[in-house]
């Protein structure tokens, strides 16, 4: 099922003709000559968190596209016809939410093909260094470490919870990414759905930087310095491990009480003191 965006018109978009320049660094032109059609599939269950945030990331990948002559599609392919996201034009890059068995299956069958992980939280995932697998949920060991600092720093107080994203969240324009995805899913946007949102815009920030949807140049690009934002404040990119390093918001009784790496037991920018990144020998 392909799956077009929604007329999506945000109050930012007057503002992206400055952003599409940033991103190509201003070397591009503001139109390309000829139109190019990036295709992504989601393999998992449509309507999931997942598949919301990947939906909202299509959209602003659009509006984004719009001023740099490029279209985004999403095919939907459900978990159990996973083979169906390879056939006819091959996918730029696979959005992810499977089991591990499946993905790690997927991601070996298709090594030239780049996945992006978005629900598992699996240590043993991305231990097995699949170059074409990467990963912006965060993983187990990162919440764990995200937790273990906060409670050093604050031993006396209440216990939180490591998580991606949270729908309180306000710096770093993640008041208005929040806003966008309730007016479009008329629901709070949950880690899943950020990391969904994130792997389209990880794409699609880079196809607008090298003009490739080529998934081989998608992936050595990925694999570099891509500096993602992800409107968390802090330029992020992949571990060798293929997890995205990222800030983590520690949660208490549904609210935002502080963020991890934690000040005062770790540099705010050390984003390697959350997790360990190893991968099997």
């Amino acid at each position: 099922m392909r799956l077009a965006p929604r007329p999506f018109r945000f109050a930012w978009l007057a503002s992206l003709g400055v952003l599409c320049t940033a991103l190509a660094g201003g070397s591009l032109p503001v139109q390309a000559q000829q139109p190019l059609e990036v295709r992504l599939v989601f393999v998992g269950l449509a309507d999931g968190p997942g598949h919301r945030g990947a939906l909202q990331g299509l959209a602003e990948a659009n509006a984004q596209g719009e001023f740099l002559g490029q279209a985004y599609v999403l095919d939907t392919v459900e978990p159990a016809a996973a083979a169906a996201a390879f056939t006819g034009t091959p996918p730029a890059a696979v959005v992810a939410a499977l089991p591990a068995n499946a993905l790690l299956a997927l991601a070996r069958a298709h090594p030239d093909t780049l996945l992006l992980n978005v629900s598992l939280a699996d240590d043993a995932v991305r231990a097995a260094c699949l170059p074409n697998l990467l990963h912006t949920l965060p993983d187990a060991a990162m919440r764990a470490a995200g937790e273990a600092q906060w409670q050093k720093a604050n031993p006396k107080g209440p216990s939180a919870v490591a998580h991606a994203w949270h729908h309180t969240f306000e710096k770093y324009a993640a008041a208005q990414l929040n806003k966008r995805y309730r007016d479009s899913f008329a629901t709070p946007m949950v880690d899943e759905a950020w990391a969904g949102w994130a792997a389209v815009k990880i794409v699609s920030d880079t196809v607008a930087r090298t003009q490739s949807a080529a998934p081989a140049a998608l992936r050595e690009a990925l694999r570099g310095a891509i500096a993602f934002d992800g409107q968390k404040g802090v330029e992020m990119d992949f571990r060798a491990d293929g997890q995205l390093r990222q800030p983590l918001l520690l949660i208490h009784e549904d609210t935002v009480v502080g963020e991890a790496p934690v000040r005062g037991v770790a540099e705010v920018e050390d984003l390697d003191s959350l997790g360990t990144g190893a991968c099997k020998p």
